[in-house]
């Protein structure tokens, strides 16, 4: 069962949200100069699991996603505790139900830091879809002063634009401590597996492929894979990178 801890404009109205991914998409502007509000976190699994992993959205979806369902009911039932959250240009639309672009990269970055820091866990993993996820590849080595970030995990990372190989978002990845798993689809439009193998990449980033995957996980008409198939392949590699991280703390 998920739990919603009270956020600071006690707002819990959740609306659907179309099944749509635009990571790379115009951001709008900031509007409050002063510290992010904490955003509310919606939280399941055990509440004495010694792990949380904290997954955020990516910008065309919201925390409700049927993506981010499935592997943050799936991390739950696996042990682990699991937290999401919205960056505050989504919560924004649960409550007034317009469609807005994503916040400015800093504002982003700013809110996945404030819910690093109210996680309830010392042993953290932070990730996301798409935008979630790079955001979270942003400021993983970043958090580690003040609370340190022991793994990442990246679903379905936009590498470029769709259609843009050209316009890549990788430097930061050449130079990441953060042990990080990306779970990429092998042909997701974002990064394929022939583009994504000539990049500079850190040693401490581990691929896993899913089998004829696009950025989502959904496979190719007349595929002999299913969507289901590799949802269930992606969760095994997340819970087999996350094991090692902490081995004195594994069931």
């Amino acid at each position: 069962m998920i739990q919603d801890l009270p956020s600071c404009d006690g707002c819990t109205r959740r609306i659907a949200s179309p099944l749509l991914e635009f990571p790379f998409i115009l951001f709008s502007p900031l509007t409050k100069t002063d510290r992010m509000p904490t955003p509310k976190l919606h939280l399941e699994g055990p509440k004495k699991a010694k792990i949380c992993v904290a997954l955020a959205h990516g910008a065309g979806e919201g925390w409700d996603s049927r993506f981010l369902d499935y592997f943050a009911n799936g991390l739950a039932d696996l042990g682990y505790r699991v937290a999401r959250f919205e960056f505050p240009y989504m919560a924004e639309r649960a409550t007034t139900g317009r469609r807005r672009p994503p916040d400015r990269e800093e504002v982003l970055r700013a809110c996945w830091l404030e819910v690093i820091q109210s996680l309830p866990s010392e042993h953290i993993v932070i990730g996301g879809k798409s935008m979630g996820g790079r955001i979270a590849s942003l400021i993983a080595d970043e958090s580690q002063a003040e609370s340190p970030v022991g793994g990442l995990v990246c679903l379905g990372y936009p590498f470029h634009p769709s259609g843009k190989p050209e316009k890549l978002r990788v430097e930061h990845l050449a130079e990441l401590q953060t042990p990080t798993l990306i779970v990429q689809g092998e042909i997701d439009p974002f990064g394929s597996r022939d583009e994504v193998l000539s990049y500079n990449l850190s040693d401490a980033i581990e691929l896993h492929w899913v089998p004829d995957g696009d950025h989502s996980y959904k496979t190719r008409r007349g595929s002999d894979r299913s969507q289901d198939q590799n949802f269930k392949n992606a969760l095994r590699a997340i819970d087999k990178f996350i094991q090692p991280l902490w081995p004195e703390l594994m069931r």
